[in-house]
């Protein structure tokens, strides 16, 4: 395993320094590379601020196209004053190094998943725990309620202010040779997860070894294989072409982790109050946007895969409950301090 995270800390290392090239060449004027959301308020004036918001996806990727929608709104409302330059695919460095930027003020706003950002706040770690929603909209009860409020308002004090919810759909595992058709199919495989001790830690207890790559590397890996599956979403398996290299598609749906819309602190606190409002209310509208933009987007790769040769597999309920128990020593491990908040999603099931 060694060259496994030896690679991961080189990749790392080269994208931090990416990152850091890439913010301090930004020009104060605010002329760069990146996506400009035009106002039909604007006036000749040069905006008041300029912000950049990074996303690792794609151009055409749900995510992307919420924080374009959102960058249009904000340009909209304040008539120019506040202008947000969207970056895509990753160009100011993956997730991990674009929070660490966010802290000080070096990039101003980006999309970023749960796992991403627990080291920002440890109670956000329940909603990610495996197998926890029964199904989509037992979700969104929980984060659009009480729970939701509360792990957003967690985030204080860290250096990242939470903004919105976005949808990031159901990861499932996928793989190259072996289809997964039970929990003895787990057995012996090396899975790429993200750089998380919970996503690991899932992997070990289903009897897999877990392999910790950016998602910039996962398809490079599938194809030299380096490794023997992963695991994501339809979305996020499609755009980045892990089904050419990895056909078998599991719906195990172990975990539905939400993203967030963010913003640094440091960014936050240069803004008057009424410039606040302004963003939080944007942010709301494109989490509803990007919900919309991503049912679509989901129902259309899949069935691109589909049609391009991917097999998906269907799990039954009794296997699903397998892999559900072996989940048992991670909520006592991950939650022992928030199981009061897991009683209450639990609850929330009946619901939904």
């Amino acid at each position: 395993m060694d060259k496994y995270f030896n690679l991961c800390l080189r990749k790392k290392a080269a994208q931090a320094m990416t990152v850091m090239l890439a913010v301090m060449m930004l020009p104060a004027c605010g002329k760069s590379a990146g996506d400009t959301a035009a106002s039909g308020k604007r006036t000749d004036k040069a905006p008041e601020y300029v912000f950049t918001y990074a996303e690792n996806q794609t151009s055409d990727y749900p995510t992307t196209q919420a924080a374009r929608y959102f960058a249009r709104l904000v340009n909209d409302k304040t008539e120019g004053r506040i202008e947000i330059r969207v970056y895509p695919g990753a160009e100011l460095g993956d997730e991990v190094s674009t929070m660490e930027q966010m802290k000080y003020g070096g990039i101003d706003f980006a999309r970023g998943s749960l796992s991403s950002l627990q080291d920002y706040s440890p109670e956000s770690v329940v909603l990610q725990m495996p197998y926890l929603y029964k199904n989509a909209e037992h979700m969104w009860k929980v984060l659009d309620g009480e729970i939701g409020s509360e792990i957003m308002g967690s985030f204080k004090g860290s250096g990242l202010k939470a903004l919105a919810w976005f949808d990031a759909g159901v990861r499932n595992f996928y793989t190259i040779d072996k289809p997964i058709g039970s929990l003895e199919d787990m057995r012996g495989l090396e899975i790429r997860v993200q750089d998380s001790n919970l996503a690991k830690d899932m992997i070990k207890a289903l009897g897999a070894t877990p392999v910790p790559l950016v998602y910039e590397d996962v398809a490079d890996a599938l194809q030299t294989h380096e490794v023997d599956g992963a695991e994501n979403n339809w979305s996020s398996y499609e755009a980045m072409k892990h089904n050419v290299y990895a056909g078998y598609y599991t719906l195990d749906e172990h975990m539905r982790i939400p993203e967030l819309l963010i913003m640094s602190e440091v960014t936050w606190g240069k803004l008057a109050p009424d410039d606040q409002d302004i963003i939080l209310k944007c942010a709301v509208e494109a989490g509803d946007y990007e919900r919309k933009l991503w049912k679509m987007r989901e129902d259309s790769s899949r069935q691109k895969c589909i049609n391009s040769g991917t097999v998906e597999i269907t799990l039954s309920e009794r296997e699903k409950q397998r892999f559900r128990t072996e989940m048992n020593e991670l909520y006592e491990k991950y939650c022992g301090n928030y199981m009061d908040i897991i009683d209450k999603i639990a609850s929330a099931a009946s619901l939904a």
